[in-house]
């Protein structure tokens, strides 16, 4: 189904979950601009909220993720204490502006909180904002993940719940740091489902370390069997120099880029033929789940949770690290837990880089965010000769084609998406207007 061209994939692109990216942040763009746009926001601005927590009880090797280990209490509580105090911080500057529609509790793993924290973290968003009947997910560990859990989400309304499951395979979990049996996905799934929680999600990985097509096809069995109704297949990133716990990790017999390559395609197969809904590269839903249902309207949107069908464009972050994404702005806090309790306790927004982006970098997220949502694009006439001249070796090897001003991508061109989008990345690509700035066609729909 797919071809393997390597010389395609050789430059590292963004996974753009974000345009620009967070690495073009500057430190010139924080809490001043972040206070502004707040302060500038309409009445019933649709919300989503994402609230972070770095915390697990339990570090994975592989885990590139802002997490520490939650093993001092007095941290933890101090943390709890700053995020709750940013959250009626922002509320209180919206003023009761701003209607939340979708509330999401990541990290690091929520659960590594106490349940009875979760219910006042929760408790003080319901009070400070206007949250009317939000869709509530959150992320958990499965090897910590109890059934007093299981009571607390059911009776906070919690309607989704991701897992990180990674590898069923005993060998690789070990090798990866990450030992949690098949029992325990098994009770967990199961107590979920008894207390009206259906909509679950498994993250899966490729490209372990010793992984072969057998061992994906283990997990992919078990996971089909376990029928979550949503999956994230992501191929695993080695870079040992940039997160150091991945040093522990034998990389002696990691998959090479051809066998990534075959394990992603095995598993998009596996999955798609399994009856799931392929959206994007690496996300596939039931066909009943809303993504899915997304995906066949041209609702899907991609954000920092990845594919969505999220449709709020407004977006608060909550916590160390977290990102707000609002008109004209986009903006991470501060990092570090310790800087970021230091900011909020003295009364100030913990926003600390960030980007303004102008119309040129509006036009060119509309069109990155087509490509990867729904696999087409509409450029205006300024844009269409950089374009077909930049794109033409794709062309060429049939991964898109052009209907008049339409850019269309193929079937078997998922694994080059990200690549052909990139090239209209005005920080790193190669498509460039003849003049003037970037412009998306009025007619072209946005995800």
């Amino acid at each position: 189904m797919w071809t393997f061209h390597p010389d395609l994939l050789a430059r590292p692109v963004p996974r753009y979950t974000s345009y620009p990216t967070a690495a073009d942040f500057v430190d010139e763009v924080g809490a001043e601009q972040y206070a502004g746009a707040l302060a500038g926001m309409a009445s019933a601005t649709p919300l989503s909220l994402y609230v972070h927590i770095p915390y697990c009880d339990q570090i994975c090797w592989y885990c590139g993720c802002n997490t520490g280990a939650a093993n001092r209490k007095h941290r933890l509580t101090d943390y709890l204490t700053a995020l709750r105090a940013e959250i009626a911080m922002v509320a209180k500057r919206l003023g009761g502006r701003g209607r939340v529609q979708h509330i999401a509790f990541g990290g690091g793993s929520p659960n590594a909180i106490t349940p009875v924290d979760f219910v006042r973290l929760l408790d003080r968003i319901m009070t400070v904002f206007d949250c009317s009947d939000p869709e509530i997910s959150i992320e958990v560990d499965p090897r910590t993940f109890t059934l007093e859990w299981a009571r607390v989400l059911a009776s906070s309304q919690v309607s989704r719940v991701s897992m990180g499951v990674q590898t069923f395979s005993p060998r690789i979990q070990a090798a990866i740091g990450r030992v949690q049996p098949l029992e325990h996905i098994e009770q967990a799934v199961m107590s979920l489902r008894m207390r009206g929680i259906d909509s679950i999600n498994f993250d899966l990985m490729y490209g372990l370390p010793g992984q072969t097509l057998d061992d994906l096809d283990g997990t992919l069995e078990q996971t089909i069997r376990l029928a979550p109704s949503r999956i994230a297949l992501f191929g695993y990133a080695h870079l040992p120099t940039m997160i150091p716990r991945q040093k522990r990790i034998d990389a002696s017999n990691l998959p090479d880029d051809r066998q990534r390559f075959e394990q992603a395609a095995f598993g998009y197969l596996r999955l798609r033929d399994a009856g799931y809904v392929p959206v994007g590269f690496d996300h596939f839903a039931l066909p009943s789940d809303p993504l899915a249902v997304a995906a066949l309207e041209n609702r899907v949107n991609r954000n920092f949770q990845g594919f969505t069908h999220d449709g709020a464009s407004t977006l608060l972050g909550f916590g160390a690290s977290a990102i707000s994404i609002l008109p004209g702005l986009i903006v991470q806090n501060e990092k570090n837990a310790g800087p970021y309790r230091a900011l909020v306790g003295a009364g100030q927004l913990p926003a600390s880089r960030g980007v303004a982006p102008d119309a040129q970098d509006s036009a060119r997220s509309a069109i990155i965010n087509a490509i990867l949502c729904r696999g087409r694009v509409r450029l205006a006439d300024d844009l269409l000769p950089p374009a077909r001249a930049a794109l033409a070796e794709f062309e060429r090897r049939g991964l898109l084609f052009w209907d008049a001003d339409m850019l269309v991508l193929n079937p078997g061109s998922e694994p080059y998406a990200r690549v052909i989008a990139a090239q209209f990345d005005g920080y790193r690509g190669a498509i460039h207007p003849r003049g003037g700035p970037v412009s998306l066609h009025s007619a072209a729909p946005a995800c």
